[in-house]
C-alpha cells in the first residue's frame, strides 16, 4: 500500500486502533520526527491524550542511515551487535555517537516539552506510533524506555514495517497495528508518495494544536 502522506496514513492507521478510542487509560506517543503527524491523527481520531517520546537512532559511520543502535530516555541503550560486527565497529566509535546522540535527544526533549510536567505511563496503555519500521532499533528503545515506567499494555503502531522488523517485535509488545508489511520493503519513505524531512518547528506546531484542541500533551519520559 502506497501512503500519500503521514497524515493521511495516520489516519488510515487509527483505523486499526479503534478499539482503543475514548477510553481514560490509553496515551498516545509519536517518536519524533517523522512519527508526530502519524501519531496526531491518531490520538484526534482515538480522542487520547498526545505525548512525544524522543530518541535517536546510532548511525553506523559514514552510513547514518543504517543503524547500529539506539537511544532513549532514561539511560536506555539498544546496539545491534550483528551490525556492530559486520562493520567492525570500535566500542571508542559507539560511544562517541552516543554522546552526539544524547545531546541532540535533550536539546530535543527540552524544546517539545517546554512547561509541561512528565507524563506518568504506569498502569496506562501506552501506543507508540513511528511512520514506519525499518531496522527497528528506535522503536526498540521506545519499547524499553517505556516499559521501565510499568504501563499496563504497550502498543507499535506503524503504518509500514518491514517483515522480519515486525516479527521480531510482535514478541516484545502485547499487540501491533500495522497496515502494510512489504516484502521487498527496502526503505519506509519508498511507501509514501510525499515523505519530506518534519523539522522541529513543525512537531511543535502539532503539538500545539493538540494543546488547542484539549488533549493533555507531555513526554513519555
Amino acid at each position: 500500500m502506497l501512503f500519500q502522506d503521514r497524515r493521511l496514513a495516520g489516519q488510515f492507521l487509527a483505523g486499526e486502533l479503534a478499539a482503543y478510542a475514548n477510553r481514560s487509560d490509553v496515551v498516545v506517543l509519536g517518536l519524533p520526527r517523522g512519527g508526530v503527524p502519524v501519531a496526531f491523527e491518531v490520538a484526534r481520531a482515538i480522542n487520547a491524550p498526545l505525548g512525544v517520546l524522543v530518541v535517536r537512532k546510532l548511525g553506523v559511520p559514514g552510513q547514518k542511515e543504517l543503524a547500529m543502535g539506539a537511544i532513549a530516555p532514561g539511560g536506555v541503550r539498544v546496539l545491534n551487535e550483528q551490525i556492530i560486527s559486520e562493520e567492525n565497529i570500535p566500542d571508542e566509535a559507539i560511544a562517541t555517537m552516543a554522546l552526539q546522540e544524547q545531546r541532540e535527544l535533550e536539546r530535543r526533549e527540552r524544546l517539545y516539552q517546554g512547561n509541561r510536567p512528565s507524563l506518568d505511563l504506569q498502569e496506562r496503555t501506552v501506543i507508540l506510533v513511528d511512520d514506519g519500521l525499518a531496522t527497528g532499533a528506535t522503536m526498540l528503545a521506545a519499547i524499553v524506555a517505556v516499559r521501565k515506567q510499568q504501563p499496563a499494555k504497550i502498543v507499535v503502531a506503524v503504518p509500514v514495517a518491514a517483515p522480519p522488523t515486525y516479527e521480531d517485535l510482535a514478541g516484545l509488545v502485547d499487540e501491533i497495528a500495522c497496515i502494510s508489511q512489504p516484502n521487498p520493503f527496502y526503505s519506509v519513505g519508498l511507501w509514501y508518495e510525499q515523505f519530506p524531512q518534519i523539522t522541529d518547528d513543525e512537531v511543535c506546531d502539532l503539538l500545539a494544536k493538540a494543546a488547542n484542541n484539549g488533549q493533555k500533551l507531555s513526554l513519555g519520559t
